[in-house]
């Protein structure tokens, strides 16, 4: 009689007593359970974006691999975090919420590190999947990931921050996300309408849907880590609906909005070197023989001065195949 009982205890979520608590306001057993919830749709959706990956051809699948790159990562943050692990005791600076002292002192709450890593691998990589849509220049997608990266290292250290001083790193994030959206809605979509209209379409609609997201983040960020307003608990299911709106449901949506786009027109395809090999080098010849064109040097046949360009018509001296040059350069890469 007690041993399917002892079962069914076992059977259940035993992370905080494996993990205790460290801070004195902390999540309960059923703040872990909604974790577990979120970490399983993310661990599910990014090995069905995999899978998904694997229908198309190797040199189309950039923003696949990048949202299954996203989930992948917050499927070990979740992980985490439904284990009662990755997180640090600090001091609150209000006591809205919990005890107002513990043996004579203020409490202490959990902050959770792991969310704030997984922001620093997931938020560039997201704005990625929208910026690589805008056909923006490198140097603008660069600038714009670091101020992104600003934004969640300001947020951790302020987090982190017992004293009122937490607000200054707090506001230094929310003038980076500014930024952010600035370069989003201000030169990102005048570039994609530059690609068409289907481009400019799947980028403004992702676009909505991911800032629209990002702009509740720090209203959780100041009633949880800042103002200690809401529960641990609360705290998880406010994060834990934002990312799963942000992640696999904007990932799903990103993609399916541009499965009407050429994908050509991004120039992303990738390959192997020799896939393209043929290609680079007729492309060579090409070049060469319009040089020489332009020179008057080229007789009829295609030759320069009696030597054959390209496939060695004429006296097949000194062949122009830029090919093997391109192969050993490759090699020695």
């Amino acid at each position: 009689m007690n041993a399917p009982i002892e079962l069914l205890k076992r059977a259940g979520n035993e992370a905080l007593r494996v993990n205790p608590t460290v801070a004195d306001i902390d999540i309960t057993t059923h703040g872990s359970d909604f974790l577990w919830a979120v970490f399983s749709v993310m661990a599910a959706t990014g090995l069905g974006t995999m899978i998904w990956s694997l229908k198309l051809s190797r040199g189309e699948r950039a923003f696949h691999y990048l949202s299954a790159a996203i989930l992948a990562t917050a499927s070990v943050a979740y992980f985490s975090m439904a284990s009662d692990l990755g997180a640090t005791p600090v001091t609150v600076e209000f006591t809205n919420y919990g005890p107002a002292e513990v043996n004579g002192a203020r409490p202490t709450r959990s902050i959770w590190y792991a969310r704030y890593i997984d922001w620093t691998i997931t938020t560039p990589l997201l704005l990625l999947e929208i910026l690589l849509v805008s056909g923006l220049p490198l140097s603008t997608i660069f600038v714009t990931i670091f101020f992104d990266l600003v934004m969640i290292i300001t947020g951790l250290i302020g987090a982190l921050v017992q004293s009122t001083y937490k607000w200054g790193y707090y506001t230094m994030g929310c003038v980076a996300m500014f930024y952010v959206f600035w370069v989003i809605y201000g030169p990102g979509l005048k570039s994609a309408a530059h690609l068409g209209d289907d481009f400019k379409k799947a980028y403004l609609y992702s676009s909505l849907l991911l800032t629209i997201l990002w702009t509740l983040y720090p209203i959780a960020w100041g009633l949880a880590d800042g103002s200690n307003t809401i529960s641990p608990d609360g705290e998880m299911v406010f994060y834990g609906v934002l990312d799963l709106l942000a992640k696999p449901v904007f990932a799903l949506f990103h993609m399916f909005a541009l499965r009407k786009c050429n994908y050509s027109s991004l120039h992303l395809k990738s390959g192997k070197f020799s896939d393209y090999e043929d290609l680079a080098g007729n492309h060579a010849r090409a070049i060469e023989a319009g040089k020489a064109s332009e020179a008057g040097l080229a007789g009829s046949d295609g030759t320069v001065n009696g030597t054959g360009i390209g496939n060695g018509v004429g006296n097949g001296t000194n062949t122009l195949n830029p090919a093997p040059a391109m192969r050993q350069a490759h090699a020695t890469q």
